[in-house]
């Protein structure tokens, strides 16, 4: 029997083990990908594209249009991304076409701030965007309860809706308090919509899958739990940070024709019944094409399987699973040791240095105390055995 840690250690060589029972057939590529299922997102009724366009790091009305063509119908932007260029990219581009889409925009509506200040948000968004309404508007990152209790945004939204502002309303989130961010918003009914970190990584099911070979349990099994919660209220629920931190260039030695790492990670989440869809930043053209090429298909087969394998033994012990938080009160200077390694990846992984910069600021004195701290008690605080010192180091010295 091996435990988590020793599977870690082993790495890629213990992953590409899972290869022998590979024998299913990749699905088939297609010279011409694009959008093949179309799925309802919850009790708003909207049909949206399985597979949609998220606008964090890009703003290119070229790609948006490309994706349109690809048969991509939701598009999400916030104003926060990009400095509010990603929604005036969106607006250039769905210019005489938005009744043909689904939209989405966001707002960071902290806990003392006032209906006023979010309608504020919304109508520059608006603007940015060139239309008259959003279909869904997110409560953006919410990673503190107190933002879900402040009664403003319940009223905001609802004046909102009566002006024909917005449709839905709904919560994103992918910090270290998740899971109790979405339990209140679902008990007291605060959202039509919830987008939320969730990749095969932190679904217990997919460890089960490999415990015929390595014995672990999943670090987040409070997850699945709350988003089949989400759908027994039938509230929409689509997955972003899907692909586990991204580190596509690192699989394509592992790939095959008409198989890639991202589309059997796109695959793993599709197939969930705890998932409508899935959003996606999409950068280039051949981004798009390799990404809908998913699409349709909620069904993973042993290919798919093998990829995840080596995925997760080559990051798992680097990439820190959001909304796990395990470490926290770990450190005496109270560094959010979650927050902090997650604009790290948005650096390291993600190659975002602006997202990441942003990010970082917010959190105040960030990872400084990490700097010349000597006791290092954090070392042992993660599960997973992420060497948290260095990197919040890190993240203190690329993003301060």
């Amino acid at each position: 029997m091996i435990d988590r840690r020793d599977f870690l250690r082993l790495g890629t060589g213990a992953a590409l083990s899972l290869a022998a029972g590979a024998q299913s057939a990749p699905p088939a590529a297609s010279a011409q990908p694009r959008i093949r299922r179309y799925v309802r997102l919850g009790r708003t009724g909207l049909e949206i594209s399985d597979i949609s366009f998220g606008s964090a790091s890009s703003s290119d009305p070229a790609l948006i249009r490309y994706a349109l063509d690809r048969g991509v119908n939701y598009f999400d932007t916030a104003e926060s991304y990009r400095f509010g260029y990603a929604e005036e990219a969106m607006g250039a581009a769905l210019l005489g076409i938005r009744d043909k889409v689904v939209l989405a925009s966001k707002t960071k509506a902290g806990a003392a701030h006032t209906r006023t200040q979010m309608m504020q948000a919304l109508e520059g968004s608006l603007r940015r965007l060139k239309t008259d309404h959003v279909d869904v508007y997110f409560n953006h990152a919410v990673n503190d309860i107190k933002r879900l209790q402040n009664e403003e945004w319940r009223e905001f939204t609802e004046i909102a809706k009566r002006q024909g502002k917005i449709r839905f309303r709904g919560l994103s989130g992918h910090g270290s308090h998740l899971i109790e961010c979405l339990d209140y918003a679902i008990e007291h009914d605060l959202v039509d919509v919830v987008l939320v970190a969730y990749n095969f990584g932190q679904d217990p099911d997919f460890y089960d899958k490999l415990r015929h070979t390595f014995h672990f349990v999943a670090m987040q099994p409070g997850l699945p739990q709350v988003l089949e919660r989400a759908k027994q209220k039938d509230i929409g629920v689509i997955a972003m940070k899907t692909l586990m931190g991204a580190r596509l260039n690192d699989m394509r030695p592992y790939e095959g024709p008409g198989v890639t790492f991202a589309q059997a990670a796109f695959r793993w989440v599709l197939a969930s019944p705890r998932v409508d869809a899935l959003l996606i930043s999409m950068t280039s053209k051949d981004e798009i094409a390799e990404y809908v090429g998913a699409s349709g298909h909620a069904e993973v087969s042993q290919d798919d399987l093998r990829l995840l394998g080596i995925y997760a033994a080559l990051h798992a012990a680097s990439y820190c699973q959001h909304g796990c938080n395990v470490c926290e009160g770990s450190c005496p200077q109270d560094v959010p040791i979650a927050e902090v390694l997650r604009t790290r990846m948005y650096a390291v992984d993600y190659r975002n240095m602006s997202l990441a910069r942003t990010d970082y600021a917010q959190l105040g004195g960030g990872a400084n105390a990490c700097l010349a701290c000597a006791h290092q008690r954090c070392l042992t605080a993660c599960p997973k055995g992420i060497p948290i010192a260095r990197f919040t180091r890190d993240a203190a010295l690329r993003l301060a």
